[in-house]
């Protein structure tokens, strides 16, 4: 075993959003003497109420600012997608690793560059895929692998959430392309359900970069933003494989999503939020294991101290998912959804948009590996027209 070292020194850009629960898990890590939060960088000012915030950490509006009074060995970036590699190169050049919130870039491009500085200056980066942090993917990649629901047919990704008005507004990058410029990319396939793409592409096997053969984005959007909302995407992999995603944040009402392997005696379907895993083999009967999640930046915390511990979600590990954002970045902006197939539910920052026929949909496409404009659903007939 190693030797107990002092606590990893961590800096968080980004401490409000989903920027609050590393604040959470960091008082965990300090409790457990392995990592200490030093600083954050976020340009709004700390709130009163700020849970897990310990005293007299500096907080400043800027990342160098805070590396410069206090150094780190991890930084944190929790901030809006368009600010990810501007605040990772810099904590990569002051000479940290970083831990990266999903989507790691908007770009390919910038993919790319992130790849090769965190390579040349030798650090690591983790990206925010948590549903990365389970045995439940490799369980299932097993099970596919070994024949027990028969020939694989392909991999689905499903996602059925309900997202409100108040959502699109919270911020002026939500439901954005491009902001001032830069892009950005929030739609459904990039940001909120991002977890569901990536993680069938790695249950088929097909998540670095150059691995894929092609990508077809089918993007529609009901409510009044830029970026997609109810989308369907189709990946060929370079060894033949298929993966298709259906994902909408305009469902009758949120549940959770799953990946699914089809074959052709049986299914396993990975439901990668809790762990759990559902395999029916020929005979109908189904088997049901749940599996533990390990944390990322615990796991990150622990490669510092051991390298024989493998990084869970390394950067090059999001290559493929980055190639099917770049498809969804570069493709005609997303198809308005007719309102005759849609239906307005709440008042104010309540209201919300269900399009008709949604949740069977995202099912159907992830029975059939059939895509949105395969099944020939109303809307997108409407909108071929």
């Amino acid at each position: 075993m190693p030797e107990r070292s002092a606590p990893a020194r961590v800096v968080l850009a980004g401490a409000y959003g989903y920027g609050a629960t590393y604040l959470r898990r960091l008082a965990g890590l300090a409790d457990a003497g392995v990592a200490r939060l030093v600083g954050v960088a976020d340009p709004r000012p700390p709130e009163p109420d700020l849970q897990h915030l310990p005293p007299g950490v500096p907080w400043t509006p800027g990342l160098p600012d805070v590396l410069d009074r206090v150094g780190a060995d991890i930084v944190i970036v929790a901030a809006p997608i368009h600010w990810h590699v501007e605040l990772a190169e810099t904590a990569l050049h002051a000479g940290a690793d970083v831990m990266l919130e999903k989507p790691p870039t908007p770009t390919l491009a910038d993919f790319d560059a992130l790849a090769e500085l965190t390579a040349r200056l030798g650090r690591r980066c983790q990206v925010g895929f948590q549903s990365f942090g389970t045995e439940a993917v490799e369980y299932v990649r097993r099970v596919a692998a070994d024949g027990v629901i028969g020939t694989v047919r392909g991999v689905a990704a499903a996602g059925t959430w309900v997202r409100t008005r108040g959502y699109w507004e919270r911020s002026g990058w939500a439901g954005r392309r491009e902001l001032d410029g830069h892009p950005v990319v929030d739609g459904v396939v990039t940001n909120p359900l991002a977890h569901a793409v990536a993680t069938a592409l790695r249950i088929e096997g097909s998540d670095r970069r150059g691995e894929l053969a092609s990508v077809e984005a089918q993007l529609y959007r009901a409510n009044d933003i830029e970026a997609d909302d109810t989308s369907c995407v189709r990946v060929t992999t370079g060894r033949g494989g298929i993966v298709v995603a259906a994902l909408t944040l305009c469902a009758r009402a949120s549940r959770e999503p799953y990946v699914v392997v089809q074959g052709s005696h049986g299914r396993a379907v990975l439901w990668y939020k809790t762990g759990q895993v559902d395999v029916t083999g020929p005979g109908g009967d189904t088997e049901t294991r749940t599996f533990p999640f390990t944390d990322l930046l615990a796991n990150l915390v622990l490669h510092r101290r051991d390298p024989t511990v493998g990084l869970v979600s390394p950067l090059e590990r999001s290559g493929a998912f980055t190639e099917v954002l770049e498809a969804v970045r570069t493709a005609p902006a997303p198809t308005r959804i007719a309102a005759a197939h849609v239906v307005a539910d709440g008042e104010g920052p309540e209201r919300r948009l269900v399009v008709d026929g949604i949740d069977d949909a995202v099912d159907e496409v992830a029975a059939t590996l059939r895509t949105f404009d395969d099944l020939d659903l109303p809307w997108t007939r409407a909108a071929a027209a």
